[in-house]
């Protein structure tokens, strides 16, 4: 019977860069659009203030305002996260559970490329 591996190989490890990269490339597109929008909702001030509706208006626009910044913040974690991962792959440590130490499956680390935990070990520190 063999052990199973310790470490991904170096072919398994360009696939999951790979798969990094695309994430890391629309993540950023879309915090630059979320930048942009922002500052596009910004320019267009509060200059005409002609109407009593503005106020309902500058409230919903102060809502969108924080979800989108909200968004951009999570979004910046992600890449975050995701560079880490890339760090990880760098350094030979990336694909090992820090749980368990094991190896992280395959089709977790392709839905989840930047995650340090196993099944196993996400589910139980939900315990």
């Amino acid at each position: 019977m063999s052990e199973a591996p310790l470490r991904y190989s170096k072919e398994e490890l360009a696939e999951f860069e790979q798969i990094i990269q695309d994430k890391l490339t629309a993540a950023r597109k879309e915090v630059s659009f979320i930048k942009e929008t922002l500052s596009r909702k910004n320019d267009m001030g509060t200059d005409n203030t002609a109407s009593s509706s503005k106020v309902l208006e500058d409230g919903a626009d102060t809502a969108e305002k924080e979800s989108m910044n909200q968004l951009a913040s999570r979004q910046m974690k992600f890449i975050q996260q995701l560079e880490n991962a890339l760090v990880r792959i760098k350094n030979g440590t990336y694909g090992v559970c820090v749980g368990t130490g094991k190896l992280i499956q395959k089709e977790r680390l392709r839905a989840v490329p930047h995650t340090q935990h196993s099944i196993e070990a996400k589910m139980a520190r939900r315990d």
